[in-house]
């Protein structure tokens, strides 16, 4: 999958952080702590077009909800790595900013504004790999669309 991921954002609850995720133009990370000891077999995780459940068998869910978007499941997939459950997301529409990972858990409007902003300039530098992208900035008020922005709408 193509893209870096950008700063991770974390979701807590109750001072816990539950999840931290992180999207580049074509994909959504996310990245969950699991107990100590715990193997990838012992482990359950349904990815589907808008829904994601994430497990230990034989054990309730512990995050069983709607994505903040939708995904392609078949270029989807998740690893478990030094305790920590990575779940990659392809996003079905590349190029698309998700305020959230999950449904309900969506970031303030500034983060929103510098995901936005950064997947744009990525995008530019994939666009013009000759050009250095690393000091741009915007200026004004909104941040433009990275789906539409400087594209032929023909």
């Amino acid at each position: 999958m193509e893209g870096l991921p950008g700063q991770r954002h974390v979701y807590s609850h109750a001072g816990k952080t539950v999840y931290e995720w992180d999207q580049s133009l074509s994909e959504v990370n996310i990245y969950v702590e699991v107990p100590q000891g715990v193997r990838a077999k012992q482990l359950t995780v349904s990815i589907k077009p808008q829904h994601l459940s994430v497990g230990i068998k034989d054990l309730p869910a512990y995050l069983d909800k709607e994505l903040g978007g939708l995904v392609r499941v078949s270029e989807s997939l998740w690893t478990l790595e030094d305790g920590v459950l990575h779940i990659q997301l392809a996003k079905a529409q590349a190029d698309t900013t998700w305020a959230s990972a999950i449904a309900g858990h969506e970031l303030r409007a500034d983060q929103q504004q510098e995901d936005q902003k950064r997947l744009l300039l990525e995008r530019f530098q994939q666009e013009h790999p000759g050009f250095d992208f690393s000091s741009a900035e915007f200026s004004g008020g909104e941040v433009p669309d990275p789906r539409t922005f400087l594209r032929d709408q023909s």
